[in-house]
């Protein structure tokens, strides 16, 4: 099939125009990072005569103040135990409640799957004032429990979706299999199931990682302690006390961005993998 002069000259320039605007959103999207970064090895002087430019030599000891002096360690700590124990929580529970709606058939399964989407909707903002009252009541205020069972709860409704999706479609014959060698379902759930959703798993671990490690507003309503703050809260804190010191604020910007990069960049093929799973049911 022959292609006309004019239809070619068309599609060319529609393609460079889709790639020039493909760059430039690229050039927004990533150059904020990349400043931030080189911003960082700078001296205060350097940055305030010239926040673009590039430093004349790495000042590391802007890394070191962060960490130490700011205690940008401590919070840093902090946030990977809470992230850790609340992303282990819903990925168990989360995986319990996925098994049970997507084999079992009882009155009101639909209905119980259906709030758990309708949880997915449900603005933090919203449920924040009561859950404080909750952890005041039962003494978990200014612990990170406290934060962790809040997490875990946020955690679930997304969780339970992707995994019920995801379960529904092993067939029922490996379950009849299991049950008829004697196995009980405890078992089955943690020698047959669990193994078997490893990809969906891994996409809500990093998922409620990323969520969770940049949550702000629980943070500082149930969180009091500076020993106990979490890395947002620190962040919060660094900006509150050292105003002037913008290349120490870099540093430490970077010390909190760089797992979540570092996560998403090796693992974003198990995160798309693991939702186009859980997407599609079998």
């Amino acid at each position: 099939m022959k292609i006309s002069l004019s239809a070619f000259i068309k599609r060319l320039i529609t393609n460079i125009f889709r790639y020039i605007l493909l760059i430039a959103l690229a050039f927004i999207t990533i150059f904020p990072l990349i400043w931030m970064v080189y911003s960082s090895f700078k001296t205060n002087q350097q940055f305030t005569l010239s926040a673009l430019s590039l430093p004349s030599e790495l000042h590391l000891e802007n890394y070191v103040n962060a960490w130490k002096t700011a205690n940008i360690g401590t919070y840093f700590f902090n946030s990977v135990f809470v992230c850790v124990f609340s992303i282990i929580l819903t990925v168990v529970v989360g995986a319990l409640g996925a098994f049970v709606l997507a084999k079992f058939t009882f009155p009101g399964q639909k209905i119980v799957s259906s709030l758990f989407v309708i949880g997915m909707l449900i603005p933090l903002q919203a449920v924040l004032v009561p859950l404080f009252s909750l952890m005041k009541n039962i003494h978990l205020l200014d612990t990170p429990w406290s934060l962790i069972l809040v997490y875990t709860a946020f955690g679930l409704p997304i969780t339970i979706f992707l995994m019920e999706s995801f379960i529904s479609s092993f067939p029922d014959s490996i379950l009849e299999a299991a049950i008829i060698d004697g196995a009980t379902m405890l078992r089955i759930f943690f020698t047959v199931i669990l193994p078997m959703t490893r990809p969906v798993i891994a996409t809500v671990a990093i998922l409620n990682f990323l969520n969770n490690w940049k949550e702000f507003s629980f943070a500082l309503v149930f969180i009091n302690s500076e020993s106990k703050k979490t890395l947002p809260l620190g962040l919060y804190n660094f900006l509150g006390a050292y105003t002037a010191d913008y290349v120490g604020l870099m540093a430490a910007l970077v010390i909190a961005t760089l797992p979540v990069f570092i996560t998403y960049l090796l693992l974003q093929e198990q995160i798309i993998n693991g939702m186009t799973a859980g997407a599609v049911k079998g």
